[in-house]
């Protein structure tokens, strides 16, 4: 693990909140913050979020005790966070102006 602490957590219930999600994690170490990201239109959860562990140990604890088991009736998938990418910058091939990406059409 590099010296990443954030992590990565999906699969989560909709009937958790961000106080859910911190003491899920604080049994492995400190955390400085839990978020569940919420849909802008609805209010919802999405079913994912970010938790910040004190150090990157207790990072790594974390992801072996919790990934793949079984938290308010759902599976999670716990894993390092990846740096977001900068707004503007694409991911992958895909066409513009409506256009799909791809091979010729015959």
């Amino acid at each position: 693990m590099a010296n990443n602490k954030k992590l990565y957590v999906g699969n989560l219930s909709h009937d958790l909140d961000n106080n859910d999600l911190k003491e899920t994690f604080q049994a492995y170490g400190d955390v400085e913050s839990a978020q569940i990201i919420m849909d802008r239109d609805t209010g919802r959860s999405k079913g994912f979020g970010f938790v910040e562990m004190g150090n990157v140990d207790q990072a790594q604890a974390a992801i072996d005790a919790l990934n793949g088991t079984e938290v308010a009736g759902r599976t999670l998938t716990v894993n390092e966070a990846r740096p977001q990418k900068e707004r503007g910058e694409r991911s992958g091939g895909g066409g513009s102006r409506g256009f799909g990406g791809g091979g010729r059409r015959y």
